[in-house]
């Protein structure tokens, strides 16, 4: 009986303990280093948002965060294995293809765990043709998919592939950055766009502004033939308060993750993890991603093993994740 229970925790990806309760926290430590933050363009959210948290970790807890530009995802995942950032803002899909060295990477790049999921990024297919309403119509259509071989790129491959669609045959691929797409859709020069990110996103709050857009959606079936093939994505619901659609638009996420090196110590990754969940409140007043933070969303990535301080957190938390095989 001791054998079975102990298989059925390894196994488990994510289980809540509701009936025992939290243990006492262990944190902040007091042996706490100094973290390279990388988190993406200045002008980004990952910057920002990134800026936020390493000052709440850094005042909180001694453990202290230099926040550093970069060029986004993957340009992180290579950081880190180049041993020129500890931590780092990346994508959930991104870090998958990084751990099993597919797609975007040549070569396999495991060096790291996961520490938290932060927010979703939702896939927004963007069009001002009332007329699209469902995958299927953009057959024959000029689509936008992100720039040639960008994490984009990627799920749009993913969206078409788990329809039945070639991007290459199916529709009339462009490849535009998401500032160069919302002009083109505002020229008439595309029916529709690809764009990933979390929302409501600028450039798509400034398109509605200027006319009334649609949110291409998603159907149950295809989006759990999506998940059971990429566990990179979760089912999401935008509300139609978002950017002033008719309907709520159900479609699917990548989410904003933070990972870290494997060397990094586990005391120091566990006061990063108490810096933004013991100070939920005040990261709402410095970002509006504040108001996704939540313990059950920082728990779920089962692509990449969690680091062992995250492990420790979330277990004086009640909740179990699992590490990396070794």
């Amino acid at each position: 009986m001791k054998k079975i229970f102990s298989l059925a925790v390894i196994l488990a990806m994510i289980l809540v303990l509701p009936s025992f309760g939290s243990v006492p926290l262990s944190g902040p430590y007091k042996d706490g280093t100094r973290l390279t933050f990388a988190t993406g363009g200045q002008e980004g959210e990952y910057y920002a948002f990134g800026t936020a948290i390493a000052d709440m970790v850094s005042r909180k807890t001694t453990t202290q965060l230099l926040t550093v530009a970069s060029r986004g995802a993957m340009s992180n995942i290579a950081a880190l294995y180049r041993n020129n950032a500890k931590i780092a803002f990346t994508q959930s899909d991104v870090g998958f293809y990084a751990s099993r060295g597919t797609r975007l990477f040549d070569m396999k790049m495991d060096n790291f765990s996961t520490v938290a999921v932060l927010y979703a990024e939702p896939v927004q297919i963007v069009t001002l043709n009332p007329e699209i309403t469902h995958i299927e119509h953009l057959k024959g259509k000029t689509v936008s998919v992100g720039a040639s071989g960008s994490g984009t790129y990627f799920n749009a491959v993913d969206v078409f592939t788990a329809y039945g669609m070639d991007i290459n045959t199916d529709i009339n691929p462009v490849y535009e950055s998401f500032a160069d797409s919302v002009e083109a859709l505002k020229e008439g020069k595309i029916d529709a766009a690809f764009i990933v990110a979390g929302t409501p996103t600028p450039a798509v709050s400034e398109l509605a502004k200027a006319g009334k857009i649609s949110l291409v959606s998603f159907d149950d079936k295809h989006i759990m033939d999506l998940i059971a093939k990429c566990p990179y994505y979760a089912k999401v619901e935008l509300p139609k308060s978002t950017y002033g659609t008719d309907d709520n638009d159900v479609t699917v996420a990548v989410h904003a993750v933070v990972v870290a090196r494997d060397d990094v110590k586990a005391n120091d990754i566990y006061n990063f993890m108490y810096g933004v969940f013991e100070n939920v409140d005040e990261l709402k007043k410095e970002s509006p991603r504040g108001e996704s933070l939540s313990l059950k969303t920082a728990a779920g990535y089962p692509a990449v093993g969690y680091h062992p301080g995250s492990i420790k957190y979330l277990g004086e938390k009640g909740i179990l994740v699992s590490g990396k095989n070794k």
